[in-house]
């Protein structure tokens, strides 16, 4: 089964540039280590709401474990707005 991932969440406006260029750091070491891209986007309308794609994740355990220590190791949490978290949805590709 292959998935995809779609991650989102609100960033603290005054950390966007500290967080696109850890996003940039994460999805590049996740690249590093589990093979699998990433893309990052900004809603057109609400450019502090951000969303990360992840595709074709053939090994979702390995992908779930890479992503959460990289989001530890980077801070990415602490660089998102007040009340929010990371949220993920995970589909099934055809």
């Amino acid at each position: 089964m292959i998935l995809a991932y779609y991650i989102y969440y609100r960033i603290d406006p005054a950390q966007a540039d500290t967080a696109a260029a850890r996003i940039r750091e994460l999805q590049t070491a996740l690249d590093c280590r589990t093979g699998v891209a990433g893309r990052l986007l900004k809603k057109r309308d609400e450019p502090d709401l951000w969303m990360e794609i992840y595709e074709e994740v053939q090994d979702p355990a390995r992908f779930e474990q890479a992503l959460a220590e990289l989001v530890e190791e980077k801070g990415i949490n602490a660089l998102l707005a007040p009340g929010s978290c990371r949220r993920a949805e995970c589909f099934v590709m055809d």
